[in-house]
């Protein structure tokens, strides 16, 4: 089913294509997706993606039901869900390591999505293959994920993540002892242009990111920190690019972990064995506070480490 969205300028900003407008109000599309829709001036006239926008531009997007082989029908229980709250307009999980959050060529099956989807409803704003989904873990990611089951809940949510108007904080283990308790991290971050799977630090371009870290445990011995992370904006794979830019990359992080450069002077059996077996990044979504996106009442939802970080940290305390 066919969605329309009408937006109308109020403020310009630093925002002058209407491209990177509408990305803005539409952050859950990228910019490639976005450029896919039929989108419109409200009388009816083509617009140019490229155009400059002015104050009063009024715009209509339609954006297509999402046609895809892997379609919602294809529920799946391949895990229990860890449900931390449900009503009719929202459900929020403890997401597991190492599962995906929706289909796609390479994970059909087994997903977080399709496992909810075998538990209840989803908004269909999301599309098929993304119902529901208004923010993302990594893979390797655990922790607290909110997803929306009314439309209402969905728009209200988006917008909600789009203006960072909540409070996300993570658990790390990284490499390094810092020489403070607490550091504001700040700097854009954009696709690396060497790698495409990895994003990296800018000095130009990219998009503003603010990371608020704050040492729990330092085990000196070993060079390993416990780092509890605030964020203040969702950039992809934030936390993970602006700790390892800063000399403190989480560990078993495959993409910024720098592991093999590490693993030579660990001296104990127990954490060696432990970093070799494990190849998916010590970080964990602990806590996610927001508004209801229907009765605005203030929620905290907050979840404990997985079993692979607690048996890492008691490792580390023990040594």
């Amino acid at each position: 089913m066919t969605e329309i969205r009408e937006f109308k300028v109020i403020d310009t900003d630093n925002i002058v294509r209407t491209d990177k407008y509408l990305s803005a109000q539409m952050p859950d599309f990228s910019r490639s997706e976005i450029q896919k829709f039929n989108i419109t001036r409200k009388d009816g006239r083509a617009v140019k993606m490229s155009e400059k926008i002015r104050v009063g531009d009024e715009f209509v997007v339609e954006i297509p039901a999402v046609q895809t082989d892997i379609a919602t029908e294809n529920i799946s229980t391949d895990f229990n869900l860890d449900i931390l709250f449900e009503d009719d307009d929202i459900i929020v999980v403890n997401k597991p390591r190492g599962v995906v959050m929706y289909p796609s060529a390479g994970n059909k099956t087994g997903t977080l999505v399709q496992n909810i989807l075998a538990h209840t409803h989803l908004s269909t704003l999301g599309g098929e293959v993304r119902p529901g989904v208004v923010h993302r873990l990594d893979k390797d990611t655990s922790g607290v994920m909110v997803f929306a089951k009314s439309d209402a809940a969905f728009r209200e949510l988006v917008k909600t993540f789009s203006e960072h108007d909540l409070t996300r904080k993570y658990i790390a283990f990284v490499w390094g002892i810092p020489n403070w308790e607490e550091a504001d991290i700040t700097g854009n971050i954009a696709r690396s242009s060497r790698n495409r799977q990895k994003m990296t630090m800018v000095k130009s371009g990219g998009k503003p990111a603010h990371t608020e870290a704050t040492v729990m445990n330092a085990w000196s011995h070993a060079g390993v920190s416990q780092m509890r992370c605030k964020l203040f904006t969702g950039r992809t794979h934030q936390i993970r690019v602006h700790l390892s830019a800063h000399g403190f990359p989480v560990l078993c992080d495959p993409l910024y972990g720098r592991g093999s450069a590490k693993l030579g002077s660990v001296k104990d059996a127990d954490l060696l064995d432990f970093l070799k077996s494990h190849d998916g990044q010590m970080l964990h979504a602990e806590v996610l506070e927001f508004k209801h996106p229907i009765t605005n009442n203030m929620m905290k939802f907050k979840a404990k480490m997985p079993d692979d970080m607690m048996e890492l940290k008691y490792i580390l305390e023990e040594m």
